[in-house]
């Protein structure tokens, strides 16, 4: 499978991720449901941060379930609650994807559960 960063030289780029993924010579498909902040025990983090590592370890769990890693991820899209997140979604987003570039959308949303930050839904390919 070869993965390949479009970014249009005729519209905006983006500095932490890729505009388009064109995705060539893949096998499989693996549409990740939205991963939801919450423990096997169901558990939530109160504060953001921890919800969102939590969140973005649910998956790297679906992705692994399937054989993938992090490097399959193409396209991401987080929901988060209140933009007065965005900020320190960035900082974990990083973290987590530790340097890799995805297609990316954020939507600011209300959430099946209040007590929910955030969500965060996946595409991989292998």
């Amino acid at each position: 499978m070869k993965l390949r960063p479009v970014n249009a030289p005729d519209a905006p780029t983006a500095p932490t991720y890729h505009q388009a993924m064109e995705v060539s010579g893949a096998s499989r498909i693996l549409f990740i449901s939205g991963q939801i902040p919450v423990t096997t025990d169901g558990s939530i983090p109160e504060n953001f941060a921890d919800q969102s590592r939590l969140a973005w370890k649910n998956v790297i769990a679906q992705l692994t379930a399937a054989g993938m890693t992090l490097d399959n991820l193409v396209k991401v899209t987080i929901f988060l609650s209140d933009r007065k997140y965005i900020a320190d979604y960035r900082s974990t987003r990083d973290e987590a994807l530790g340097g890799r570039k995805v297609a990316l959308t954020t939507i600011i949303t209300g959430i099946f559960d209040e007590n929910w930050l955030l969500e965060i839904e996946a595409i991989a390919a292998a």
